[in-house]
């Protein structure tokens, strides 16, 4: 069973390439319209990327900082797409759906408490 997908049927290399950024392009629009969270978190990107560039005192601390701000929207958009499709799964409650839920829920909150540990660590020692 496992070879069907390994040998599925369908474009390679730059089609294929061509394609992947187009489906991505797209998640990154649906989300952009359909998650306040997300919209926020990329409006505080603008911000903080440039900050990052011109705090970060190395290489490592310029990746660190702009890493974990672009983590937190990846984790939202990973949220995000859970929530799709438990919703497309249907509008009834179930205890799954929840767990599902919560779950992405937590994942954007751990991946937020990173974001402010690390730039804490990194920033906050300078400035005061």
């Amino acid at each position: 069973m496992q070879e069907e997908f390994v040998n599925k049927p369908g474009k390679t290399g730059v089609a294929r390439l061509i394609d992947a950024t187009s489906y991505s392009w797209h998640g990154l629009a649906a989300t952009w319209r359909n998650e306040a969270a997300f919209r926020q978190e990329v409006t505080l990107a603008t911000f903080l990327i440039p900050i990052a560039l011109w705090q970060g005192q190395s290489g490592l601390e310029r990746a660190l900082l702009i890493g974990v701000t672009l983590l937190v929207m990846i984790v939202e958009l990973l949220n995000s797409a859970v929530e799709a499709v438990v919703d497309r799964v249907g509008p009834e409650k179930h205890p799954l759906s929840k767990i599902a839920k919560d779950t992405g829920s937590a994942a954007v909150s751990l991946s937020l408490l990173l974001w402010l540990t690390t730039w804490s660590c990194i920033l906050l020692p300078r400035w005061l």
